[in-house]
């Protein structure tokens, strides 16, 4: 028997006009249905696992965004910008600093590739850093593309970010240049580039020939050992394709492991249909969180477990989820995470400035192999007990975690609210990630190219 969990509003894949939509379980599953009067019924499926997606929350206390930068005109999702009406504050800012690429990947959030559009100029940049820093303050920045680096001034574009006041700078990658010239490694490390991003989809090469058509793995390795040796935090970031890399999550978790401290965690991102997609979704096919906390526990097996993941502090909980560890000399792996769907109300912006620090802190380098300042008292100068446990905590910590980003079929307008990761426009607008890259059935878009 269908249980209703919730209303609430979505588009419909055709027009994009904004619709009803109700969301109900049955047997471990969770499902969105809607209606449009032009183009009918759809139905897509939201969650599934042994996790109820019902008990999986966490409340939050909206945010206030004090500096809008756009008016409440025709109501969410067509005022993006950010809006009065948005819910909470940017924890990552992501600008785009090209379109072009050298891969032409089946899946692709800004379908890049062989772009004619110009790369933004270093003035509109700046212009863009200066509107972030207005509106949201220090927060978190990723710079994307495209790829970011097939442009030979991205030192220069991550010096001009901490000029301005930020403090923690991330590319967004597939790691072939990376891989392929390290002297440009040793520039970025040199601009203040805190961390990596990279794609990381998988342990062999027949999945990367799948995704990003061609064998790619050696050329990960060697981005990995180049990030290495000029100790840049790296996070890997595998898109996970359902009968394509979701039987390899184990795999790519313990390859994640064997690289700490130079890997600072995986980041899953299961995929969304939107920007340049093969086909369009066969919900059956879909993978949701539940799925993917519940195989995690099943290739690792055991090693890490479900109940050691936590709904996030910053954005809509069925958005995410994330686990800290750390990883002892004896390979065995400690969860410090405090659950946190329990207890009570938090504020939207205290759990958004959390998770800055958070990200700031665990994903980047860690320069100093100890920590000294901790207000413990040494009587000598060598390395004591305390030290150890410092420094393992400070270089050893490994973080896992999935993003569901929401594509038109599946588009909750309540999560789009709750949306901390931005992307920034020419004119220094902030749109929330899923709705700049949503597409309609055909295609066509709200925000990106237009």
């Amino acid at each position: 028997m269908k249980q209703i969990i919730a209303t609430t509003k979505s588009l419909c894949p055709v027009c994009l006009k904004k619709i009803n939509a109700i969301i109900w379980s049955k047997n471990k599953e969770t499902y969105m249905e809607k209606s449009c009067p032009e183009h009918g019924r759809f139905k897509a499926l939201l969650w599934r696992g042994s996790m109820p997606m019902e008990k999986w929350v966490r409340n939050k206390i909206p945010a206030t965004i004090e500096k809008p930068n756009t008016q409440v005109d025709k109501g969410c999702p067509y005022d993006c910008g950010l809006c009065a009406d948005h819910r909470q504050h940017t924890c990552t800012a992501l600008i785009e600093v090209t379109q072009r690429c050298n891969l032409s990947c089946s899946f692709c959030f800004a379908d890049a590739n062989g772009s004619s559009v110009p790369d933004l100029t270093i003035d509109t940049i700046a212009s863009m850093y200066t509107s972030v820093m207005e509106t949201s303050g220090n927060c978190n920045i990723q710079l994307s593309g495209g790829e970011p680096t097939l442009r030979d001034d991205l030192p220069q574009i991550i010096e001009l970010g901490h000029q301005i006041g930020f403090s923690f700078i991330q590319i967004n990658t597939n790691g072939i240049r990376l891989g392929e010239d390290e002297a440009f490694v040793k520039r970025l490390k040199a601009a203040g580039l805190n961390s990596v991003f990279l794609q990381f989809d998988g342990t062999n090469d027949g999945i990367f020939e799948k995704l990003r058509g061609k064998p790619l793995l050696a050329t990960k390795i060697k981005a990995l050992e180049n990030c290495r040796k000029y100790n840049i935090g790296v996070v890997l970031v595998p898109t996970l394709v359902s009968e394509v890399n979701d039987d390899d999550l184990g795999n790519i978790i313990n390859f994640g492991l064997d690289w700490v401290p130079t890997v600072k965690g995986v980041h899953i991102q299961p995929a969304s249909y939107f920007g340049r997609i093969p086909n369009l979704p066969v919900e059956e096919k879909r993978l949701t969180l539940g799925d993917i906390m519940d195989r995690i526990e099943d290739q690792t097996a055991g090693r890490i477990r479900k109940k050691s993941f936590s709904p996030p502090g910053c954005e809509n909980a069925r958005c995410s989820f994330h686990g800290n560890y750390i990883l002892k000399e004896n390979n065995e792996l400690i969860s410090v995470n405090n659950p946190a769907n329990c207890c009570g109300n938090e504020q939207a912006e205290e759990g958004a400035n959390k998770t800055k620090a958070h990200v700031s802190r665990k994903w980047r380098s860690n320069e100093l192999t100890t920590e000294k300042n901790c207000n413990i008292s040494h009587e000598n100068t060598e390395k004591d007990e305390w030290d150890e446990i410092l420094e393992r905590i400070n270089r050893y910590s490994f973080s896992l975690s999935a993003m569901a980003f929401q594509d038109v079929w599946n588009l909750d307008l309540n999560r789009v609210k709750d949306c901390c990761i931005h992307v920034v426009n020419p004119k220094g607008q902030l749109i929330p990630f899923c709705m700049y890259n949503l597409t309609d059935k055909n295609g066509h878009s709200l925000y990106r190219k237009q």
